[in-house]
C-alpha cells in the first residue's frame, strides 16, 4: 500500500515514464529467451545450419573412426592373407597382390624373410607384423627342406573341380574340415543369394578356415557367366536392399540417405564411402550390384 501511494504522489509523466520502462524490461526479457530458444530464427540461417549440422556429422563419423580402438592384429598364417586383412595390416594394394599371385602358382611363403621377398613390405611393417606370423608346425621345424617344396614333389592328386552352385552335402562334405554341419550352413548360405558368385565367398561362411577355404578353391569352381540376381543399388528401396544378406536394415538406410544426398552410385568405390560398409565383402558384393 504505501509503494502504491508513493506511485501515485509522482506526476503523470514521471509515472508514465515508469510504466514505459516496465514494458521495454518485459519486452526485452521476451526478445532475449525467443532468441535463445531459435523462435525468431531466420530461414536463411536455419538452412545455413541445417548444412552445417549434415557437414558436421560427417566430421564426427570421421573422428569416430579415428577414435575407435586400433586394429588388434592375432597370430596368423601369412600365406592366406585376404584383401581386409592385408588393408588393416598396413599393407598397400600393390602389396596384397603380389601375395595373391605368387599364391595362384600354388607356392607357400615359410618364413618373414621369404614373405618380405614377394610382397616388398618395408622394414618398418614387417617388424611391426612379423611377430604375429603363424606358420604350420612342419614349416618352423623344418628349416632346410621346407615342406611345401616336398608336397610339390609328390605325385599330385588328380583334382576335377565341380561347379559350386550344383555341388551337393556330399560334394561338399569330401573337403577335408566340413563337416554334416558345415555342408548345410553352405548349401543355406547358397539359397540366399540363389547363386553363389564366387569360390571366394566361402571365406565369410561360418566354420570355414583359410585352409578350407584354399582346399575348396581347388575342388569347386564358379563359371565366369554365372547368372545372379542383382540389386540396383540406385533405385532399390530400403526394404528391398536390407533383404540382401551382408546388408542390414540400419546399412541399407544409409545406402538410401546417401543416396538422396549425393546422387546415385557410379561404383562400388561410392558405397565404400559409407560408414559401417563391410569392406572385406565389398568385392563380392559389387557381384551383386548394378549401377
Amino acid at each position: 500500500m504505501q509503494f502504491l501511494k508513493s506511485y501515485f504522489l509522482f506526476s503523470r509523466e514521471h509515472r508514465s515514464g515508469i510504466f514505459l520502462l516496465a514494458i521495454l524490461i518485459v519486452l526485452l526479457q521476451f526478445i532475449y529467451y525467443g532468441l535463445k530458444s531459435g523462435l525468431f530464427s531466420f530461414k536463411a540461417e536455419s538452412k545455413e545450419n541445417q548444412e552445417w549440422l549434415l557437414v558436421q556429422s560427417k566430421i564426427d563419423s570421421i573422428k569416430k573412426v579415428k577414435t575407435e580402438t586400433s586394429y588388434q592384429i592375432q597370430p596368423f598364417n601369412p600365406n592366406f592373407i585376404s584383401d581386409y586383412k592385408g588393408y588393416m595390416l598396413g599393407m598397400s594394394i600393390v602389396e596384397i597382390d603380389r601375395l595373391h599371385q605368387f599364391r595362384a602358382k600354388n607356392q607357400y611363403v615359410n618364413s618373414a624373410k621369404e614373405f618380405q621377398e614377394v610382397t616388398q613390405v618395408s622394414n618398418e611393417l614387417l617388424q611391426k607384423i612379423d611377430p604375429f606370423f603363424k606358420f604350420p608346425d612342419w614349416v618352423t621345424k623344418t628349416k632346410k627342406q621346407p615342406v611345401f617344396e616336398t608336397f610339390s614333389n609328390k605325385k599330385k592328386e588328380i583334382i576335377n573341380p565341380v561347379n559350386l552352385n550344383e555341388a551337393s552335402k556330399e560334394d561338399l562334405m569330401k573337403i577335408y574340415g566340413i563337416g554334416d554341419k558345415i555342408s548345410d550352413i553352405i548349401l543355406k548360405e547358397k539359397n540366399k543369394f540363389g547363386a553363389f558368385a564366387s569360390v571366394d565367398q566361402l571365406e565369410f561362411v561360418w566354420g570355414i578356415s583359410p585352409e578350407i577355404l584354399e582346399s575348396c578353391k581347388q575342388h569347386f569352381f564358379v563359371p565366369k557367366d554365372v547368372v545372379v540376381k542383382k540389386i540396383n543399388i540406385n533405385n532399390a528401396s530400403v526394404k528391398e536392399l536390407s533383404e540382401f544378406p551382408y546388408f542390414n536394415y540400419a546399412f541399407a538406410k544409409q545406402i538410401v540417405t546417401y543416396r538422396s544426398m549425393n546422387g546415385i552410385f557410379h561404383s562400388i568405390e561410392d558405397l565404400a564411402k559409407i560408414n559401417n560398409c563391410p569392406l572385406e565383402k565389398l568385392k563380392i558384393i559389387a557381384l551383386y550390384l548394378e549401377f
